[in-house]
């Protein structure tokens, strides 16, 4: 097959499920989205889509030939990235993703970085989506838990995060502290929605704690750290967040279980950038301070 712009057309066509759809994104007019569709089921003699009152839907033949184009696009999608962050200069987009949880320590960072080099636009990506760097969704990303794992990824340690199981001075005052591990089951708790999540102190609680005394569940970490603030509960906030909320108690001991290892992730082809490297000579200067 000679003709990309063709194959993209019949592509973009499944992916709305209309010819205006995929003519406004293509940025061309309804009939050239026709006059391709129409010369590529010519040229494969086959029938690509079934078309109804409401648009076009694929058919095993049109299904076959656009998952060989979305892999095709996917790749031209991660040579754009990648090329984005092949300049020899410090400047253009910087793309950091990493938890919510660790925004209140990383946030500071990245902005004394865009600060030294001005011709830098950051963009911190952050939430419980995977952003996929082979993709070029990130150039550098800060995850947590067990050493990732991915091909084609750099990963080096960075630092450990430490958590705190807290309430809120009003929910003291309502319920007191647990007095031990037994007693924790006469409280109520604070926790994340996904049972499947992974965290080292998410994973302590669920076995630890009864599931009915989770009373307030959340998606996000930022989520439920605002219900504790607001006496819902007891739970886990990282360590540093103590010194912004001096209405937090601690209600448990620190136990060396909850931390999670951090590390710092780069896709092979971008590692050696020059951006890249000159934020990650920066950030791990500052580990120091970052440290809890």
């Amino acid at each position: 097959m000679d003709n990309w712009d063709e194959i993209r057309t019949a592509y973009q066509v499944a992916r709305k499920g209309t010819v205006s759809g995929a003519a406004e994104l293509l940025g061309v007019h309804h009939a050239t989205v026709i006059r391709h569709i129409d010369a590529l089921e010519g040229r494969l003699g086959v029938k690509l889509f079934q078309r109804h009152p409401r648009g076009y839907t694929a058919t095993e033949a049109g299904a076959d030939l656009l998952q060989v184009a979305q892999a095709t696009d996917d790749q031209f999608t991660q040579l754009a990235g990648r090329i984005k962050g092949r300049g020899e200069g410090v400047s253009g987009d910087l793309v950091v993703t990493s938890l919510g949880q660790v925004s209140r320590m990383i946030t500071p960072v990245l902005v004394a970085f865009q600060r030294e080099h001005p011709d830098v636009r950051i963009r911190y990506r952050t939430g419980e989506r995977l952003f996929r760097l082979e993709y070029g969704e990130a150039h550098v990303a800060i995850r947590a838990g067990t050493m990732p794992d991915e091909p084609d990824n750099v990963v080096q340690p960075f630092m450990q995060l430490h958590v705190a199981l807290v309430a809120a001075q009003s929910y003291v005052d309502r319920h007191g502290v647990p007095h031990g591990e037994a007693d924790l089951a006469n409280h109520t708790f604070v926790s994340h929605d996904d049972n499947a999540n992974r965290a080292p102190f998410t994973t302590w609680l669920r076995n630890t704690v009864p599931d009915e005394c989770v009373a307030y569940r959340a998606t996000e970490n930022r989520n439920m750290q605002d219900a504790i603030l607001a006496g819902a509960g007891i739970g886990f906030v990282p360590v540093p967040a103590l010194a912004h909320h001096p209405d937090l108690v601690e209600v448990f001991p620190r136990q060396e279980v909850w931390t999670s290892s951090l590390w710092l992730v780069t896709h092979v082809d971008l590692h050696r950038t020059a951006k890249v490297q000159t934020f990650l000579r920066f950030l791990k200067n500052h580990v120091n301070g970052l440290k809890t």
